[in-house]
């Protein structure tokens, strides 16, 4: 069976890649300017490129991780963003439909506004920020293309092997609290995420392409332990032994702006994804246990 993987330099697509090449598939990574370690160079926003592509390697499933996931950044460049994130998967929807292969495409719970949590993949969507707006628009791309073969799988917020912790939202605060510099740093405490770990994300979509009923179009794949930042900079600091008093807790609700862009709690219901019957189940690591082992090596 052949895979591709888009965004395949990424934290989640190198965690694909590498599932996909340890399970024995026949797998090609594609990146926009890293390559290497089995990596193509491919701009996935030149419809001419991507469409040689795809006609020429003829892939079983294609797993798209490729993404703006950076919310400040997507604010700062909305044509990219809206390009990359909305226009980017419905071509590859448009594509999966004429060549036959299975598409998942890697959307978030961002895509919903975090009022009324748990969240089922049939739950309204209402994104609150321009990330959550362009991911949004990918769906809606991604389904609207009639006798596609198309899965829309939301995840949260994901952390784990990274080439450096700057590469994840949650790996990063590792940063902060070994910086005992003395400069203090004030972190929420008031939004919860459900972080998740990209290799539990990876090895979950090596056992889904062995499924042999129909997947839904969407899917939901999340830990369903809470934690704001402020939490996880302390489960941080107590793997590490290390002091936290340079963190303060920031428990307030958001304000102004801020309002639109901090969700308070995007928790997404997975018993449809559980319901389905692949081997091992979601097959989820327990966060400390997991940064504990890790860090004490």
């Amino acid at each position: 069976m052949k895979v591709v993987v888009t965004g395949a330099s990424g934290v989640l697509g190198s965690a694909v890649f590498s599932a996909f090449k340890n399970a024995g598939f026949d797998i090609i990574g594609l990146a926009k300017s890293r390559t290497g370690d089995g990596l193509q160079q491919l701009d996935l926003t030149s419809s001419d490129d991507v469409d040689e592509f795809f006609r020429k390697t003829k892939p079983d499933w294609v797993i798209h991780c490729a993404a703006e996931r950076r919310p400040d950044v997507a604010e700062k460049d909305p044509s990219g963003t809206q390009q990359l994130n909305a226009e980017v998967p419905g071509h590859l929807a448009s594509l999966s439909k004429t060549l036959k292969f299975t598409l998942v495409s890697i959307s978030t719970d961002y895509v919903f506004d975090g009022t009324s949590p748990p969240y089922t993949p049939s739950s309204l969507t209402n994104p609150l920020q321009l990330y959550g707006k362009s991911k949004r628009d990918g769906e809606i791309a991604v389904l609207s293309i009639t006798g596609a073969k198309v899965v829309v799988l939301r995840v949260p917020v994901l952390y784990g092997p990274a080439p450096k912790n700057s590469d994840s939202a949650i790996n990063i605060l590792l940063d902060i609290v070994q910086d005992q510099s003395g400069k203090t740093y004030k972190m929420d405490h008031y939004a919860i995420r459900y972080p998740t770990n990209v290799v539990d994300v990876a090895d979950f979509l090596v056992r889904l392409t062995g499924l042999k009923k129909t997947i839904p179009p969407i899917l939901h794949y999340s830990s369903d332990e809470p934690f704001t930042k402020y939490e996880i900079c302390l489960t941080f600091a107590k793997i590490l032994g290390l002091p936290h008093s340079h963190i303060i807790p920031d428990a307030e609700p958001p304000t102004g702006a801020a309002v639109t862009t901090r969700p308070r709690d995007c928790r997404l219901y997975t018993k449809e994804t559980e319901a389905l019957g692949v081997e091992g189940g979601l097959g989820l690591s327990l966060f400390e246990e997991w940064w504990t082992d890790r860090l004490k090596k």
